[in-house]
């Protein structure tokens, strides 16, 4: 029998007024790192910001997505994690070749995280943390206690076959005591990073917290899913201009696009443009081929 390991727990301290969860991500880890070859380094940054996405965005209470988005003059110059309320995650790296271990400003450079939430129906907000971190889980911690005001704690590890993140928090109207939330914490830092990768989380909770009373919910399914699509590449061309593109056209013959998250291949000749500003100039919709 197959087990999906791409699952996302929710777990609750009833009594206490904190949350957790633990999101495992395997063969939709394994999709994002054959899409691109990314160095060591890299590969670990880009996993931890997948897992915490995922982490953040389930803490969500509305139909839409969050985006992690590090951008810097460092060796890794721009990072991107975004997960939706379906629990689909998408990601990818820009880099140079020269990259050393060590913190945040270290990998990153002269930068800063913006952490994006945009609610299917509403507007979307930023906020910005800085980089002086040592790592991204810290930066994130400190985001909470600064914008959110939540006691929060996230534990992220990575290797070449999984990414898995855990994350503590206290819930917003219902916090516990102090001593409830030091006593957690403290059972939570005697996790390490090589439990996280090879036990289930089922098996981390209790190895963690079974003298306490935990309520643990059905798990949900992770996956990958970059969301590009023909339509929404027709989309973005009508924005370049019929000008333009026909310049591409005479120069290059085609007009083609590659989606950086997934490396789908997008080809466009002179009659697809043509159809595609006809339709947009009649009445607003795009036509796919």
């Amino acid at each position: 029998m197959t087990i999906h390991k791409d699952r996302l727990f929710r777990f609750l301290f009833e009594e206490l007024g904190v949350r957790g969860e633990i999101v495992s991500l395997d063969a939709s880890w394994q999709k994002v790192t054959t899409i691109h070859d990314y160095p060591s380094l890299v590969a670990e940054q880009l996993g931890q910001a997948l897992a915490a996405a995922l982490l953040l965005s389930a803490t969500l209470k509305f139909d839409g997505s969050l985006i992690l988005q590090v951008q810097g003059d460092g060796p890794i110059s721009m990072l991107v994690a975004q997960a939706n309320d379906q629990q689909s995650v998408r990601g990818l790296a820009h880099w140079d070749d020269e990259i050393k271990a060590g913190d945040l400003s270290t990998l990153f450079g002269d930068g800063h995280l913006v952490i994006t939430i945009k609610p299917t129906n509403g507007k979307a907000y930023q906020s910005i943390v800085g980089l002086d971190a040592s790592s991204l889980s810290e930066a994130l911690e400190s985001y909470f206690s600064q914008s959110e005001q939540l006691k929060t704690r996230l534990w992220l590890a990575v290797n070449g076959d999984k990414a898995v993140g855990f994350l503590l928090q206290e819930l917003p109207a219902q916090a516990g005591k102090p001593a409830d939330w030091e006593r957690i914490e403290m059972l939570a830092n005697t996790i390490t990073d090589d439990e996280l990768l090879s036990l289930p989380a089922e098996n981390i909770i209790h190895r963690l917290f079974h003298g306490e009373s935990v309520r643990l919910y059905e798990p949900q399914p992770v996956e990958f899913n970059c969301g590009c699509s023909r339509e929404k590449i027709e989309a973005g061309l009508l924005t370049v201009g019929y000008k333009e593109l026909k310049s591409l056209l005479a120069e290059k013959g085609t007009v083609e696009t590659d989606c950086d998250f997934c490396n789908q291949h997008y080809r466009f000749d002179a009659v697809d443009i043509e159809q595609l500003f006809a339709a947009g100039n009649t009445n607003g919709s795009t036509t796919a081929h």
